[in-house]
């Protein structure tokens, strides 16, 4: 297997420094308890904001007293659109609060900055663009703030990875580098709701069968339930590789049509263990439900199993995504909001990223995963398998008052075409 080329843009070691006269949040606030956030733009890509810490030091900030940004990634098409044309990042700096009060923006600008980006040659080297502080407004009879921060690219290859049609339609899985698509994986998608197991296949055998019920906490559930649902992934032999197993039914919360956030459904990701093809072990658990709010959200996190047991998963993604529009799932930890947690990840950097269409929608998933968490086709077939657990969570919480399509149910009544 052969990677793309992907160079992704890192803004980081942000900090603020304020004048001793600067009094941006109006009379009786002192700079140093004021809120302070920048928004970073870069033209045909989605703004980011970060929050900028204080640093009252004559010297550069300690790597303590500043916060890194998600950053931008750039795929190999992009790459060649952008040859021998920079790019500008601008980084427009507010005091205050984020967010907007009453539709109104509640942060005070307090400058810009711009900085100049030329990618030629980033998918083979890394580059630094800037690496220290820079002042903000153009008077230089009258002190200025100053914005300290770090810009640089590094190459970030990745494989990736399409399904040729919806997960329950049991597509055959295609690895894609530029215009050529090779089959790699097919899937083998079934339903079954009369299984009290939730999710494995008969021929797997009674070896599996405690941590199964570990994990899926099984209980009784009268009334309406998805449950039963999985996907098998094979290689080109036959044999099986992965499988993504629905482990937690989905059930509707009493007095609602919708999977709630006290009471999710659940995922569990296996690879075959030993050399029987009967033998599987978890590999990670995703949980599933539906949020509550303007606009309806997907809210999923996502664990590690490690071999202590079920309740020592280690937690590496949680967020939430529009229903309508759907999203990207994605598991990163240069992104992780705790860095603690981040830096104990058995997993590190980009992990994998996957497209969910919205509710209703046709959805083929796009699955990218970073090179250095593939050393062969099964350990990619992992995060082929997570993806389509995602992707098949959209329709699993689904409201319940709706019907599913056919594919998703043996019995017709719960259907639609």
């Amino acid at each position: 297997m052969d990677p793309c080329p992907f160079v992704r843009l890192i803004v980081e070691s942000l900090a603020l420094k304020l004048p001793q006269a600067t009094r941006p949040a109006g009379s009786g606030v002192h700079p140093s308890t004021t809120p302070c956030f920048c928004k970073l733009r870069i033209k045909n890509f989605p703004s980011q904001t970060a929050l900028l810490p204080l640093c009252s030091s004559g010297g550069d900030p300690s790597p303590d007293s500043t916060i890194s940004s998600a950053g931008f990634h750039l795929d190999s098409a992009l790459l060649r659109r952008l040859s021998g044309k920079p790019l500008t990042l601008r980084v427009s700096v507010y005091t205050g609060r984020m967010g907007r009060t009453c539709g109104v923006s509640s942060g005070k600008l307090l400058g810009r900055v711009h900085v100049m980006i030329n990618l030629d040659g980033a998918e083979s080297r890394p580059n630094v663009f800037q690496n220290g502080w820079l002042k903000l407004g153009n008077e230089t009879s009258k002190p200025s703030a100053r914005l300290h921060l770090v810009v640089r690219s590094e190459p970030d290859p990745r494989f990736v990875f399409q399904f040729g049609g919806e997960p329950e339609c049991s597509p055959v899985v295609f690895q894609i580098q530029g215009n050529i698509r090779q089959p790699v994986f097919s899937c083998k998608f079934s339903a079954d709701r009369n299984s009290r197991s939730r999710s494995l296949a008969s021929d797997f055998n009674s070896n599996n069968r405690g941590w199964m019920r570990s994990f899926s906490n099984e209980r009784e559930r009268p009334g309406r339930e998805r449950k039963g649902w999985m996907i098998m992934i094979y290689d080109l032999s036959g044999s099986p590789v992965a499988s993504a197993s629905m482990i937690t039914p989905f059930v509707p919360s009493p007095g609602s049509d919708r999977v709630s956030r006290s009471n999710p459904g659940a995922w569990l990701i296996l690879r075959p263990h030993g050399f029987s093809v009967s033998s599987w072990k978890p590999w990670g658990r995703l949980e599933a439900w539906r949020e509550r709010g303007p606009i309806d959200g997907l809210g999923y996190k996502f664990e590690l199993v490690t071999d202590s047991g079920p309740t020592s998963g280690i937690p590496i993604a949680e967020s939430t995504m529009n229903i309508k529009r759907g999203g990207q799932f994605c598991i990163d930890s240069r992104i992780m909001r705790d860095s603690t947690l981040s830096s104990l990840l058995p997993l590190r950097g980009f992990v994998m990223g996957s497209t969910v269409e919205g509710e209703g929608k046709v959805s083929k998933p796009v699955v990218q995963v970073g090179v250095q968490h593939v050393t062969c086709m099964a350990d990619a077939a992992l995060f082929i398998a997570l993806s389509a657990a995602i992707d098949l969570s959209m329709d699993a919480c689904r409201l319940f008052s709706r019907k599913l399509r056919k594919e998703l149910c043996h019995d017709e009544q719960d259907s639609f075409s």
